[in-house]
């Protein structure tokens, strides 16, 4: 989702700078931006540590030339139930899934509120956050917790003239997913959920939909992206 949200924003426009824990997988993205005709830098930060946030946003201003636009995507489940999850478990979900997006999201509004100037915030939450999730409780805790940033922040921010917005996965084809389906190690769904799962690219369209002046008085929203199967009559009558 990353990548897509990162070739999406390109295409429309966008010169970028990719943020991720590992160089490699950045320099690459970043080339496929440059393939595009568009500038992008490499940057390597773990968001999840609150001085890496703050850098890697004062880094991606400096590269760039400016900073309009913010979107942090970093996330990670762990599963088991919750009689047997551990303090552990508990703490890495929620530092994965909700502290570093109060870290980044604090970074770049100050960034933006220092400079005098507008901004536009994303991220990317689940919709584990909005029904019980059942063996992953940590994580859908967690992001439920980041939904309600978001319509914090916006609230708080919009004065700056800054819109913080959220999109709202439900399953997604990745590449991991597909190639567990391929291997065994992932069950594949049945013909209906597999019909109603995104792509990558349905939520990196939908991320620059919401970054975009085209959303200019949109801010607190959670855009579900998942094939309507929130809104599916959950029982089988006949």
């Amino acid at each position: 989702m990353g990548r897509a949200t990162v070739l999406a924003l390109a295409r429309a426009g966008a010169d970028v700078a990719v943020i991720d824990s590992e160089a490699d997988r950045a320099k690459a993205v970043a080339e496929e931006v440059r393939g595009l005709g568009r500038e992008a830098c490499a940057l390597v930060a773990d968001v999840t540590l609150a001085e890496d946030a703050e850098r890697g946003v004062a880094e991606a201003r400096s590269q760039l030339g400016g900073l309009e636009i913010v979107v942090n995507i970093v996330g990670a489940a762990s599963w088991g139930p919750l009689l047997e999850m551990t303090e552990e478990t508990w703490e890495r979900d929620f530092a994965m899934n909700l502290k570093h997006h109060w870290y980044v999201a604090r970074s770049a509004a100050r960034d933006w509120i220092d400079a005098g100037e507008p901004g536009a915030l994303c991220v990317v939450g689940s919709v584990s956050a909005t029904f019980s999730s059942a063996n992953h409780g940590a994580y859908g805790s967690a992001k439920a917790g980041l939904l309600a940033l978001v319509r914090t922040a916006a609230e708080e921010w919009w004065p700056h003239n800054i819109r913080v917005n959220a999109v709202v996965p439900g399953a997604v084809r990745t590449p991991r997913i597909e190639a567990g389906w391929a291997d065994g190690s992932i069950p594949r769904p049945d013909d209906d959920t597999f019909m109603r799962m995104a792509l990558p690219d349905d939520i990196a369209n939908a991320i620059a939909f919401l970054v975009s002046d085209l959303a200019q008085r949109i801010t607190g929203q959670s855009l579900i992206v998942d094939g309507g199967s929130t809104t599916k009559f959950p029982y089988k009558l006949g």
